[in-house]
């Protein structure tokens, strides 16, 4: 199996940056009339100032106090007194985005790659198991679903559409099975068929919800016994509209399970992508893919520069 990170051609990257682009620069984004009248002014106090109010409703304070203190480092620098904000700015949140650009990379080893995909209900979990399994079979690799997901109605159905899709195995059983079951099964029949990657989906959990928390140790002791190793990653995906409650659940996650990547869904439902800056100064956890929508041209590896321009409507 190729050690190789998930990528795709340039050109499509760019497609997919530039619908990125529009589609957060719509509405009551934060680079509405605040923003887009600092963008044509010098870097002075004045429009630092203004730029923090409209920061701070979108990307929280530590976010901002860190772009802040960024901009002004740069404002002092005489490289940059014809620079336009803009630019300036998009340098700086590129910047900061850099240490989370950290594609997937699913090393071969003597069993299938486990990865397990997390996160509460409604982000769209299972949506980005059907598009990274379609992304991996492109890749030439041979793959496995788990239907972990035993509790949400037509769960594993919505499961056995995308890996017809994809061309990729599946294993579930029926509604209200035990879900460490279904995946450990999952696991003897990947090891069975010589699959290289196994992606399991899982219930849809609030982070406060103590005993379905329990249930995901329980998922990942049963993946342990089955390979010491495993996961080989814990995908938690997250909802952009959710804002400041994505940033409580991702440190939640974190803590019992061990998120080891992100999947950041809905950037399109939201004018405001300011929650990815949070997430990188509180977790620092890799952003593996961002989507923008239902579609699989919708599902793309995180590139630091591209989210950065498209962030602040400037180009590459």
């Amino acid at each position: 199996m190729s050690e190789t990170p998930t990528t795709e051609p340039e050109p499509r990257q760019r497609g997919f940056f530039a619908r990125l682009k529009s589609r957060l620069n719509q509405g009551k984004s934060w680079l509405g009339a605040g923003v887009a009248q600092a963008f044509g002014r010098n870097l002075d106090t004045a429009t630092l100032a203004e730029l923090e109010d409209e920061l701070l409703l979108d990307v929280g304070i530590e976010a901002t106090e860190t772009l802040l203190e960024s901009l002004r480092r740069r404002a002092r620098r005489s490289e940059y007194a014809d620079t336009p904000l803009r630019e300036i700015l998009r340098d700086c949140i590129a910047a900061l985005l850099a240490p989370l650009e950290q594609p997937l990379a699913l090393s071969a080893g003597d069993g299938p790659r486990i990865v397990l995909v997390v996160g509460v209900n409604g982000t769209g979990k299972t949506t980005t198991i059907g598009k990274l399994a379609h992304r991996l079979r492109a890749e030439g690799k041979t793959v496995l679903l788990a239907a972990g997901d035993t509790f949400r109605a037509a769960a594993a159905e919505q499961l056995g559409r995308w890996a017809e899709r994809a061309g990729a195995a599946l294993v579930a059983q029926s509604e209200g099975a035990d879900p460490a079951a279904v995946i450990h099964d999952a696991l003897a029949a990947a090891r069975a068929r010589s699959i290289d990657v196994v992606l399991a989906d899982t219930a849809g959990r609030l982070h406060t919800a103590g005993g379905l928390m329990d249930e995901l140790d329980k998922i990942g002791r049963v993946v342990k016994r089955f390979d010491a190793s495993a996961p080989h990653e814990v995908l938690l995906v997250l909802d952009a509209t959710q804002g400041q409650n994505a940033l409580t659940q991702a440190v939640e996650f974190r803590r019992r399970i061990g998120v080891t990547g992100l999947v950041i869904t809905k950037l399109d439902g939201s004018a405001r992508g300011g929650i990815v800056l949070a997430i990188a100064l509180k977790l620092g956890l890799p952003i593996r893919f961002i989507a923008i929508g239902e579609d699989l041209e919708d599902f793309e590896v995180f590139r630091a520069e591209a989210f950065a321009a498209a962030l602040v409507g400037a180009d590459q």
